[in-house]
């Protein structure tokens, strides 16, 4: 990962130009992950809100309003929210909304249930954006077969075998990682970036008046003049600049400045230009409003185009896919998912995971999409709720980091946030008129996924007190092993628990069933950090309680993989040797069976049960030597 601040500049000769040099491969690594998806809108956004306006946006007040649109949303939202204000409320580096929800938890110094709910919300509708991305990019540039020169009738009924095909080729492959292909993503997206440029330029030339666009008179005029046809028009505006969050999203990965520099420098004058460009055409060629991307296109650049296009939309899709599984490593990191099955990918490249449930999930959820909308205009109509909404949850914790981390005025952070939350709301609310067309399948989605997330909260919750209320303390149980001692075992045990105060159920089975206790015994509990990750010198607490017993905690980041091995050998810097290859390792396993009469209602309970039957093997997720684990189960009621 990039380190956000650049580093201290090394004092011998030259070392400013290599500083200078990384910096810029930085921001071209940006391009291909950060604005991917954002970069391959102009293949539609223009369209659908052309579409959408009256008299087919032919008009010249239509085209003039749709650009001004566009060019505000872009400086408003994108510039001005995120790339100026949002992304200086990072999380040690770290932005996303659970990085922001990690942060504003730690900003009030508690655990507040309104920010653990928002948080889960921005991550569910994260994943219903997830699922539409691949769909709509892939779709959108494969439709451009349609408009070929000479040939574009005949291919029109490959269209969407072609996109299936594209889509599930780029799933298949996630299992073998991307490192190789990544560092083409960022040159390629580039090109495809100067190309939209050159398109846009080439076409201003056909009506130069475009320019007016740059007023934002034009766009509150045209949303005036067409009323609530203007309101829902915005909707379709929005699609310009989906993608937008992922900039605050993927800061750690590259660092703010080479994000800031690659959207001042390249991606939004690109953009613009291509806007510009099409506006422009249309002015000038009104049937080009029907599809004015692939119009723009001269005859003999098109095969290049479609070709680079189609591969900008696999990047796009391949940094959502990847964002995805970021997301579910936070996720359940932060308590939110049970324990999933997450591969290292690479060796050398912390970012490099693979999540095959969430992998196998996308991609069912992608070829659903396919078969149900069948054309990127009707997936247009579902695309753009999730990203409003995630955009809103962003401004509501950006209030708490303004009040209570940057210790503002509650004017002040009331006023900055409710700035940005009109623009959130009138978005929203366009494209809340866009359910019936198909925006309810990501809400519907999101809320699937709340209530597995919000289940799965409150029953290992309500687990965690059952477990409190049934066990005795650690210290109560050291009073009774001094009176009576048990049988003694050579080496050393370690107990795995979430609660290191009370006995844990492996201990107290042992010495039930076993009638033993090891000659050294530690407590062992896994604390997830408020931060992406942990240095090595604050991972481990130890807290000797007496001779039998003592208490190791060891703290992981929500974006880093636990390996309780490599942590317990830090153990030695403070003192506490010993051999992880003679140790056993004690796991509690819980079988949990369903109440009607406590906790959850008996629906939930079931879901809570699935959930964790199918969470992973503790062994595996904590890398613990398979042949070192002792497991000990009891049953559980919920």
């Amino acid at each position: 990962m990039a380190d956000p601040a650049g580093g201290a500049l090394d004092s011998s000769e030259g070392a400013p130009h290599a500083h200078k040099e990384k910096f810029w491969a930085l921001a071209l690594g940006s391009v291909g992950v950060v604005f991917g998806d954002i970069g391959t809108s102009p293949l539609y956004a223009m369209r659908e809100a052309l579409h959408h306006a009256r008299a087919g946006g032919t008009q010249a007040l239509e085209v003039l309003g749709v650009v001004s649109l566009v060019t505000w949303a872009l400086i408003l939202i994108v510039t001005i929210k995120y790339v100026v204000f949002l992304m200086r409320a990072d999380n040690k580096g770290e932005g996303g909304t659970l990085a922001l929800t990690a942060l504003a938890q730690r900003a009030l110094g508690r655990r507040s249930g309104v920010v653990f709910v928002l948080g889960m919300l921005g991550a569910a509708l994260f994943y219903g954006d997830g699922v539409i991305t691949p769909a709509i990019s892939v779709l959108g540039a494969i439709e451009g077969l349609k408009e070929a020169p000479h040939v574009g009738a005949a291919l029109k009924p490959m269209v969407l075998p072609i996109s299936a095909g594209i889509l599930i080729v780029l799933f298949m492959v996630q299992s073998r990682g991307t490192a190789s292909m990544a560092r083409f993503f960022g040159p390629i997206t580039a090109v495809w970036f100067l190309t939209l440029a050159a398109l846009g330029l080439v076409h201003i030339s056909d009506d130069p008046s475009i320019f007016r666009a740059l007023s934002p008179h034009y766009g509150v005029m045209f949303l005036f003049e067409n009323g609530l046809l203007g309101f829902i028009i915005l909707g379709s505006v929005f699609l310009a600049v989906t993608g937008a969050e992922a900039l605050y999203a993927d800061m750690g990965h590259f660092g703010k400045a080479p994000i800031r520099a690659a959207w001042l420098v390249l991606v939004l004058p690109c953009l613009l230009l291509n806007y510009f460009g099409q506006g422009a055409l249309v002015l000038s060629n009104p049937s080009a409003a029907a599809n004015p991307f692939f119009h723009m296109i001269p005859d003999f650049a098109y095969w290049p185009v479609l070709v680079l296009a189609t591969c900008a939309a696999v990047i796009a899709s391949q940094a959502v896919i990847t964002g995805a599984f970021s997301m579910t490593q936070q996720a359940v990191q932060l308590g939110l998912f049970p324990r999933i099955d997450i591969r290292r990918t690479s060796e050398t490249q912390a970012g490099q995971i693979y999540v095959p449930q969430v992998n196998t999930f996308l991609l069912i959820g992608v070829l659903i999409l396919l078969v149900m909308f069948r054309s990127s205009s009707n997936l247009a109509a579902a695309y753009g709720i999730a990203v409003t909404g995630s955009m809103f949850i962003d401004t509501l914790l950006f209030y708490v980091i303004v009040k209570h981390m940057w210790k503002r005025p509650t004017w002040q952070a009331a006023l900055a946030s409710s700035a940005f939350g009109l623009l959130d709301i009138a978005f929203l609310g366009s494209n809340l008129l866009k359910i019936p067309q198909g925006a309810w399948l990501p809400l519907v989605l999101g809320a699937g996924l709340v209530v597995m997330m919000w289940t799965w909260t409150r029953g290992a919750q309500i687990l965690s007190e059952k477990t409190r209320r049934d066990s005795i303390s650690l210290a109560e149980l050291s009073e009774i092993l001094r009176a009576r001692s048990p049988h003694r075992a050579p080496g050393t045990a370690i107990f795995l628990t979430s609660d290191p105060e009370v006995a844990p159920v492996a201990l107290m089975h042992n010495l039930k069933h076993n009638k033993v206790l090891h000659d050294r015994n530690v407590i062992l509990t896994i604390r997830t950090a408020e931060t992406p990750r942990v240095k090595d010198e604050d991972r481990i607490l130890i807290e000797p309680i007496n001779k039998d017993f003592t208490k190791v905690t060891v703290a992981f980041g929500f974006m880093e993989s636990p390996n309780i091995p490599r942590a317990l050998g830090l153990c030695r810097k403070q003192g506490l040797k010993f051999d992880i290859m003679a140790t056993s390792f004690f796991l509690g396993r819980r079988s949990v069976v369903p109440s009607a009469q406590s906790g959850m209602p008996l629906w939930q309970d079931k879901i809570f049960i699935f959930l964790m039957r199918n969470a992973a093997n503790p062994t595996d997720f904590y890398k613990i030597p398979p042949g070192r684990v002792v497991e000990l189960g009891a049953q559980v009621t919920v």
